[in-house]
């Protein structure tokens, strides 16, 4: 099931707030505290950044995701996607585009046993945004505002969760949310997970 804003009786385009999507819904997630997450940007960390990728078809794993979330699952971290939708925005897509795919992207997490929480996303943008989602806002990275509310709503412990980004502006949100560790991949590396997993498999809870 779908919350679309944090603020449910309002359109999320009309308020600086974060979307996100929750498969269950919010009341099947919010009941467990102090749970630790390992945080993931979408595009260059869980999918090839071909640019503004929102269909099936445009879809590249980078390699070893799925390995990466398993040692995630295996030692008690659970999966939040924070990602900014720059696309969204600029009307490259739709919010309702957007959601469908990343209502497919969860499915081919969950076929590999490896599911997803919760998806995070801003849609907004400072200069290029059009209408009301040109604005200035506290979600979209390098601001905290989606870590915040992933926390509240999802009772996640910053400080004991980690980010993996593929950008600098990911770690400094994550830094300024409290989440203390964060990794910088580049997905062109032939193993670009290598570092997280051997930090996430030494930290067993």
């Amino acid at each position: 099931m779908l919350v679309r804003s944090i603020c449910s009786a309002h359109d999320v385009s009309a308020q600086p707030e974060p979307g996100i999507y929750v498969p269950g819904g919010l009341p099947s997630v919010a009941a467990e505290k102090g749970r630790r997450a390992l945080f993931l940007d979408r595009d260059g960390v869980i999918n090839v950044n071909h640019g503004y990728v929102h269909t099936a078809e445009q879809t590249e794993w980078v390699k070893g995701i799925f390995e990466l979330c398993a040692i995630a699952r295996d030692n008690k971290y659970v999966l939040v996607v924070i990602t900014n939708q720059a696309g969204i925005a600029r009307g490259y897509y739709s919010e309702s585009e957007f959601l469908g795919y990343t209502k497919w992207m969860h499915g081919e997490f969950a076929a590999r046993d490896v599911e997803i929480l919760a998806t995070l996303y801003c849609p907004h943008h400072p200069i290029a945004g059009l209408g009301a989602l040109r604005v200035e806002c506290q979600c979209r990275k390098p601001a905290p505002g989606m870590f915040v509310v992933a926390s509240s709503l999802l009772g996640l412990t910053p400080g004991e969760s980690v980010m993996v980004g593929d950008r600098e502006s990911d770690l400094l949100a994550a830094s300024r949310a409290g989440v203390s560790t964060g990794f910088l991949i580049d997905s062109a590396r032939s193993q670009p997970f290598v570092e997280v997993a051997k930090y996430l498999g030494a930290r067993v809870r």
